[in-house]
């Protein structure tokens, strides 16, 4: 298992990044703003117009620091990763297991109770620390439905079609009542629902921003641990989209992401000036407000949290590895089941 890795994020327009000697360094107009030794890196992220280097590409390449290419407002766009490293008979087995549909399906179904679970949790949080400030009924009402939902999905088979009708209503309950978890500036943050491609609202400009920077995180863990990030079960195969990071991803989006852009909100670390729209009609995240979110998303990433499975403290920003590992473990057949992340 790899440990605690650190990413390096570009959201300066018209940057410029180079290899010197074993050393990344980042210039703006020809003048350097940092310099930073390669080994510590595990990835690069760059926003919009920002260029590399072939030697800092190669080099990057031949370390295992990927580097990932967003447009300007965070859709991923391509990723420059090396050769594929890993057991060979890993990746064998996860294919075949992704055109197993009894297999694909069992895998799937473990996911969407991994993150129906977690949205139970955050609501259940939230009940816990603000019931004098939210609609506690609206918000119970869905709490009992998502307990049904884990309940049906753990004593029933279903086939990936209903599992994706099951997610989706779940998703629907638990963004319906998103809104009374923000307490802070609703006004200027009103939500009402979850939409994308471009997202039409601040708060799912968010949203969309930091699943962003968890699929880059999450592909890289995939990356690690040998399994092929393309090759999905819950996401099947579609060109261009990585679909395992993204099965892996659910079980981390109520935990991770949605919590933080409440946090955001709610601790007013980020107002409504901070967006502008796009000529696409999209809402995006002005170059400040992108800062404010990468920088507190790395410091969430260091925090500490107990993992059920393997009955450890790690920290947050390990949990992407730790879960790759144990999904291995799984698909090599040394695990009964994937245990999927649940935070209590």
């Amino acid at each position: 298992m790899k440990k605690y890795l650190n990413t390096l994020y570009i959201t300066t327009q018209g940057a410029y990044l180079n290899k010197e000697g074993e050393t990344v360094i980042v210039s703006v107009e020809q003048e350097k703003k940092i310099q930073l030794p390669l080994h510590n890196l595990d990835g690069i992220v760059c926003f919009g117009n920002v260029l590399c280097s072939p030697f800092l590409m190669g080099a990057c390449a031949e370390k295992g620091v990927t580097i990932s290419y967003l447009t300007e407002y965070g859709r991923f766009l391509a990723c420059i990763k090396g050769e594929t490293t890993g057991n060979v008979l890993l990746r064998r087995e996860q294919y075949r297991k992704a055109d197993n549909q009894s297999e694909y399906e069992k895998i799937a179904k473990i996911i969407i109770i991994g993150k129906v679970a977690n949205c139970k949790t955050v609501l259940s949080r939230a009940l816990r620390d603000h019931s004098e400030k939210i609609d506690i009924n609206r918000i119970d009402v869905v709490i009992q439905a998502l307990n049904q939902t884990i309940n049906s999905l753990m004593n029933n088979d279903f086939n990936l079609d209903q599992l994706r009708g099951i997610e989706g209503d779940a998703a629907r309950g638990y963004f319906g009542v998103f809104d009374e978890l923000i307490i802070s500036q609703k006004t200027e943050f009103k939500f009402n629902g979850r939409n994308r491609r471009p997202p039409r609202d601040k708060v799912n400009g968010l949203l969309s921003f930091i699943y962003s920077l968890m699929a880059h995180d999450i592909r890289s863990a995939l990356e690690s641990v040998g399994l092929d990030p393309y090759v999905g079960f819950f996401h099947r195969d579609r060109p261009g989209r990585a679909s395992l990071a993204l099965d892996l991803m659910e079980e981390f989006r109520p935990f991770l992401a949605d919590r933080l852009v409440l946090s955001l909100i709610n601790l007013k670390q980020i107002d409504k000036d901070g967006f502008m729209d796009s000529s696409a009609g999209g809402i995006w995240l002005n170059e400040e407000t992108k800062k404010v979110v990468l920088t507190n998303y790395q410091k969430r990433k260091q925090e500490e949290i107990f993992h059920p499975f393997i009955e450890e403290k790690i920290k947050i920003g390990l949990l992407f590895h730790v879960q790759a590992l144990l999904l291995a473990r799984y698909i090599r057949g040394d695990l009964d089941g994937y245990p999927v992340f649940i935070w209590k």
